[in-house]
């Protein structure tokens, strides 16, 4: 099954691209890799998870912000690719979680979108993983994600 009918079986629908926040682009293609730059937390209408783990953000609010960023990764992913099915494999997400300093629960956080990407993309979604703690991110985010993908053929 493709990447697109997962998406579709799952009952996923992708939000809207989101849109740089600064002076960057949100993606750039070379070498046959897809670099996915970071995204937070943003839902489809503008607001966004914001917050600190440890101070206020469970580690499951932080777990559906990480999902969240993830959707917007997805939606990234396609505006660049024009379809999922273009990736042959997700090599690396670096996962930054805005937490206290004694917060140690940044892997299961990040586990949001990396369980979506293996949920849409199988194995082939399972990246190499970096998930560290921050002392703050743009705008007061919970969390933000970054990514490399492989692109097929």
């Amino acid at each position: 099954m493709s990447a697109e009918q997962r998406l579709a079986e799952l009952g996923i629908i992708l939000p809207p691209p989101p849109a740089p926040a600064a002076n960057y682009v949100p993606w750039r293609i070379g070498g046959g890799l897809l670099f996915l730059s970071g995204v937070g937390p943003r839902h489809p209408d503008g607001r966004s998870i914001t917050g600190v783990l440890g101070a206020g953000v469970s580690v499951q609010e932080g777990y559906e912000a990480a999902r969240l960023c993830g959707l917007n990764l997805l939606a990234n992913t396609r505006a660049a690719l024009g379809s999922l099915d273009r990736v042959d494999t997700v090599l690396k997400v670096l996962g930054m979680v805005r937490a206290t300093p004694e917060f140690g629960d940044q892997p299961e956080v990040i586990n949001g979108c990396t369980d979506l990407f293996v949920q849409v993309f199988g194995d082939a979604g399972r990246p190499a993983r970096s998930a560290v703690g921050m002392g703050s991110l743009p705008r007061g985010i919970a969390v933000e994600i970054e990514a490399v993908i492989l692109i097929r053929g």
